[in-house]
C-alpha cells in the first residue's frame, strides 16, 4: 500500500461545502490515496481583512502539498476585493488553465452531441495582469501584457497536452488583425513552435470567427490555445454547449503547484438546499488523481460517473425525460456514483487512464515546458509618447501649445485620441475625450537620450501641461517596438 499524497482542500462558500463533501465521499470510497489538509478561503477571509480572500498561513499548506482541490467561493461586492483565483494562479505560477468540454448525449441534452474538445488558456498575464488606472475625468486604462516566455509556455503546453492525450489538432485563436504586437506575438510564437509537432494538425483563427464556429460547430475543434481573456470566455461558452457548466472541470497547472476546481461559481441562491451538482468538482478531482499519479482510481471514478449519468441519475439542473425518478441531491448523486464504482458505461465512451497519462508519482512531475530565453536585442531610444489630460481643447490648439514648449531634441510628430490620429490633418467628425497621446520624436538621424525626455517633460509641466503618463519609443534590433496611430 503506497503512502498517502497530501492535498490542500478548501470547502469554499455557497454550494462549495456540499459539493466538496460529496466529492470527497466518492474519492474515499474509490480508494484514493490522499491526505486532505483543509484551509479556509473565500468570503469570511475577505471580511476578516484579507484582500485576496486567503490568510497568510493557508499559503504554507499550498506550498507544502503543491496540490489544491478547491470549491467555489464568494467574493464580496465592492470594497476593492481581489480575485482569489487570479491571486493564486499568478503567485504560484499556474500558467496553464486546462478545461475539457465533452458532450454526454443523449443523456445530457445538447445541440452538439459529438463535442469533445479541450481549451488550454494562458493563465497569468494579458488583461488579467490587473494593472488599471484612472487617468483623466473621462478615461480609464487597463494594460494588456503579453510576454514571449508566457506565450512559449502555454503554446508548448498545448502541443504537449495534445501529444500526450492523443489529440490530433491544435487551434490558436487571437485578435492579431487589430492587436498586431501583443496578439501578434502569441500568433507568431504558435507558428514558431507548431513545426516541432509535425504529427499534429494546426490552424489559426481570429477570435471572433473562431468563437462563432465554436458556438455552431464545436465538433471541428480538438485543442484550442488562447491568451487569457479569450480563453476565459470561450471555455464558459464551450462548457455551456455541452449541456451545463455544472459538468465542467478545470485544472490550473504550473511547474510546481496545481489547482483543480469546477468552473462554476458558488451559487448562493441554492446554497444549503443539498441540490447542487457535484459533477464539475468531481471531474476536477479526477484530473487531480491523474496529476498525482493515481490513474487507476481516476479511471474508476470517471467511468462510474459516466455510468451514473447514463443510468439517468441526474441532479436538478439536468433532470429531464431521460432521468429516473426525482432529481437527485448532492449526496444522493455521490452515493449513486459510489454504487457504480467498478462499472463502466454501456453507451457513452468509457475512459482509460494509464501511467503514461499521469504526471508520475510526484505531484510536481508535470509536463515539462522549457523556455529558451533569447539574447537581449539592441534597444535604441527614438522618442516618447506623452499622455496628456486636457479638457475642452481642440487638437490644433493643443498642438500649438505643445509645439511652443517642445525642446530642440524632441519635436511633436502627431497627436492621437483613443488611438486615432487627430493632428496633423485630423477630421472634425472624430469624437475626442480629455485624454491625448502626444508623440515626440527626434529630428532625422539624431539620437535620443533619457535626459532629452526628462528635459521635454520639465518644459511641458513648467508650461502647465498635465502629463499623466509616458511611454518610451524604442526600436529593437532596428525593428519598431511601438504601434503607429490609426490614420497615420
Amino acid at each position: 500500500m503506497s503512502e498517502l499524497t497530501p492535498i490542500t482542500v478548501a470547502r469554499g462558500d455557497g454550494i462549495g461545502p456540499e459539493i466538496m463533501d460529496a466529492t470527497l465521499r466518492v474519492l474515499q470510497a474509490a480508494g484514493a490515496r490522499i491526505a486532505p489538509e483543509f484551509i479556509e478561503i473565500g468570503q469570511q477571509q475577505y471580511l476578516a481583512g484579507h484582500s485576496s480572500g486567503i490568510a497568510p498561513e493557508a499559503w504554507d499548506s499550498l506550498r507544502r502539498t503543491k496540490v489544491f482541490l478547491k470549491a467555489p467561493i464568494t467574493t464580496p461586492q465592492g470594497g476593492g476585493f481581489k480575485s482569489l483565483n487570479v491571486t493564486i494562479r499568478k503567485t504560484l505560477g499556474l500558467y496553464a488553465n486546462v478545461r475539457p468540454c465533452v458532450s454526454y448525449a443523449p443523456f445530457v441534452r445538447t445541440l452538439h452531441p459529438q463535442m469533445n474538445l479541450v481549451i488550454v488558456r494562458e493563465n497569468e498575464e494579458d488583461l488579467y495582469a490587473g494593472i488599471e488606472h484612472r487617468q483623466t475625468d473621462e478615461v480609464y486604462q487597463c494594460l494588456k501584457l503579453i510576454t514571449r516566455p508566457g506565450c512559449e509556455k502555454i503554446v508548448r503546453y498545448a502541443f504537449e497536452y495534445a501529444r500526450r492525450h492523443g489529440r490530433k489538432k491544435v487551434t490558436c485563436m487571437t485578435k492579431d488583425n487589430i492587436m498586431k504586437m501583443t496578439d501578434g506575438l502569441f500568433h507568431r510564437v504558435f507558428d514558431e513552435i507548431a513545426p516541432q509537432y509535425p504529427e499534429i494538425e494546426t490552424e489559426h483563427l481570429i477570435i471572433d470567427i473562431g468563437a462563432a464556429r465554436l458556438a455552431t460547430r464545436p465538433e471541428r475543434f480538438d485543442v484550442i490555445v488562447t491568451p487569457n481573456l479569450y480563453g476565459d470566455i470561450l471555455s464558459d461558452i464551450a462548457a455551456e454547449l455541452t449541456g451545463s457548466v455544472g459538468l465542467a472541470p478545470s485544472a490550473n497547472i504550473g511547474d510546481h503547484v496545481a489547482m483543480f476546481e469546477a468552473i462554476h461559481g458558488s451559487a448562493p441562491d441554492i446554497a444549503g438546499k443539498g441540490i447542487a451538482n457535484p459533477s464539475g468538482l468531481l471531474l476536477a478531482a479526477v484530473m487531480m488523481l491523474v496529476h498525482i499519479g493515481q490513474p487507476a482510481v481516476a479511471e474508476t471514478v470517471h467511468n462510474a460517473w459516466l455510468r451514473t449519468i447514463e443510468d439517468g441519475v441526474h441532479t436538478a439542473e439536468l433532470h429531464g425525460s431521460l432521468s429516473i425518478g426525482r432529481p437527485f441531491g448532492s449526496m444522493d448523486f455521490a452515493d449513486a456514483v459510489i454504487e457504480r464504482l467498478g462499472q463502466r458505461p454501456e453507451q457513452l465512451a468509457a475512459v482509460r487512464y494509464t501511467q503514461a497519462d499521469a504526471r508520475g508519482a510526484a505531484p510536481t512531475a508535470a509536463i515539462q515546458v522549457k523556455v529558451q530565453r533569447r539574447a537581449p536585442a539592441v534597444k535604441t531610444l527614438v522618442g516618447v509618447d506623452v499622455f496628456v489630460h486636457a479638457a475642452d481643447v481642440n487638437p490644433d490648439a493643443l498642438a500649438g501649445q505643445l509645439c511652443a514648449l517642445a525642446t530642440p531634441s524632441l519635436a511633436l510628430q502627431m497627436i492621437t485620441n483613443r488611438g486615432v490620429k487627430v493632428w496633423p490633418a485630423g477630421f472634425p467628425e472624430t469624437f475626442c475625450t480629455d485624454h491625448w497621446r502626444c508623440r515626440f520624436v527626434a529630428p532625422q538621424g539624431q539620437a535620443v537620450t533619457h535626459a532629452d525626455i526628462v528635459g521635454l517633460l520639465q518644459a511641458l509641466t513648467a508650461g502647465g501641461v498635465d502629463v499623466i503618463k509616458t511611454e518610451n519609443l524604442c526600436t529593437f534590433d532596428g525593428e519598431r517596438g511601438y504601434a503607429l496611430g490609426q490614420g497615420q
